[in-house]
């Protein structure tokens, strides 16, 4: 899964994301994408499974290219700890997404087919995305 190599700060302030994006709103490397139409939290888990998701239905055909990188660490607390004694450890990572933003680009492969493995990496994520094209 992808995690950053090396942090500057263990622990980050958790920044619920709201608005829109201001970069990443078009196409750059592909000749489809997939965008989001809200604005919220992708962990690496979910960034994983959709990649899976377009490399298994492309039949590796085609190349791809993941335009968000979850670089913003979660903390979690373990369970029945009484409340106080400082902020959890790290648990996992996200990618804060804004509405607009470019998640996965496609080039190489037929446009219907680029659609379909889209929308089934679309089903993987926690956010409404949809199909776009140069």
């Amino acid at each position: 899964m992808l995690a950053p190599k090396k942090t500057k700060h263990r622990k980050h302030h958790q920044i619920k994301p709201s608005g829109t994006s201001t970069r990443g709103t078009e196409l750059n490397f592909g000749s489809f994408g997939l965008k989001a139409l809200e604005s919220r939290w992708i962990t690496a888990r979910q960034i994983e499974a959709a990649r899976r998701v377009i490399t298994r239905y492309t039949a590796r055909g085609g190349k791809m290219w993941i335009r968000i990188f979850p670089d913003a660490v979660i903390t979690k607390k373990s369970g029945e700890i009484p409340m106080g004694k400082g902020k959890g450890d790290p648990d996992h990572f996200v990618a804060i997404v804004y509405r607009g933003r470019v998640l996965f680009e496609l080039e190489g492969i037929k446009e219907a087919q680029a659609k379909k493995a889209l929308t089934l990496a679309a089903h993987k994520l926690p956010i409404k995305c949809k199909f776009i094209k140069k």
